[in-house]
């Protein structure tokens, strides 16, 4: 785990030292900012001290926000060279792959951390529901961590950046949207089981408040399968 924490601080500093953290932390907050405070959905529209506006819009916002952070995270490097010389030394692929994900899961906690005095504002409007909130929280990182793992995956198969860009959005609209419109026009147990695929079902589960192992081990496979298909890549371009 040493080699996998120097490898996440070495990526921790170069989002910060190219002020990729703190674009990404500022759109982020100005987004979820204006759509919950200030545009037709936002809290006070909803008339009850909840964060529902803040998770709905975080949702969408995350999905086309961490692509774009986890775009060039193995691309560039491939496409420098610098993977090559970073291999050199005595760590693995195993170990780049963790060191990139758990950097960027910090720079995402980091974004949510920043979000907190919205639960303060809105706990002071009313009696908001606290535990719904920490599961709303927990909605988003888990699915923040899912995208993550989709990201590098895509940053893996190809040196070009928009490329990786465009195909992890195309693998998580089928998780966003598609594989919920999909089960809508399916019946029984077929529609059951693409229905399961679906992003929207476990986070709209968690943010309600309701702890389901179901929704986790949906997560934690999701997140599990990306990071195994990024290794996959790398090891293949090992072998050539």
């Amino acid at each position: 785990m040493k080699k996998v924490w120097i490898l996440t601080k070495r990526e921790l500093n170069s989002f910060f030292d190219s002020l990729t953290a703190f674009i990404m932390i500022i759109l982020f907050l100005g987004f979820s900012g204006f759509f919950t405070w200030i545009s037709g959905s936002d809290v006070f529209f909803v008339g009850q001290a909840s964060l529902r506006s803040f998770f709905g819009i975080a949702y969408w916002t995350l999905f086309f926000f961490i692509p774009a952070l986890t775009m060039k995270m193995l691309a560039e490097e491939k496409k420098s060279g610098t993977i090559e010389m970073l291999l050199t030394k005595p760590v693995t692929d195993r170990h780049v792959i963790l060191g990139k994900y758990f950097a960027t899961l910090i720079l995402i906690a980091v974004a949510l951390g920043l979000t907190f005095p919205y639960f303060i504002t809105v706990a002071k409007v009313g009696n908001i529901d606290a535990g719904g909130t920490i599961c709303g929280y927990l909605a988003l990182f888990l699915i923040s961590a899912s995208y993550a793992a989709i990201g590098l995956f895509a940053s893996s198969i190809t040196k070009n950046q928009i490329v990786a860009f465009l195909t992890a959005l195309f693998i998580g609209i089928f998780f966003h949207i598609l594989f919920q419109l999909i089960a809508g026009g399916m019946k029984g147990l077929a529609g059951q089981i693409v229905n399961y695929f679906s992003m929207t079902v476990h986070f709209e589960s968690l943010s309600r408040g309701v702890l389901d192992s179901k929704d986790f081990i949906y997560f934690g496979s999701v997140i599990f399968m990306g990071l195994f298909l990024t290794e996959i890549s790398m090891a293949r371009r090992n072998s050539r």
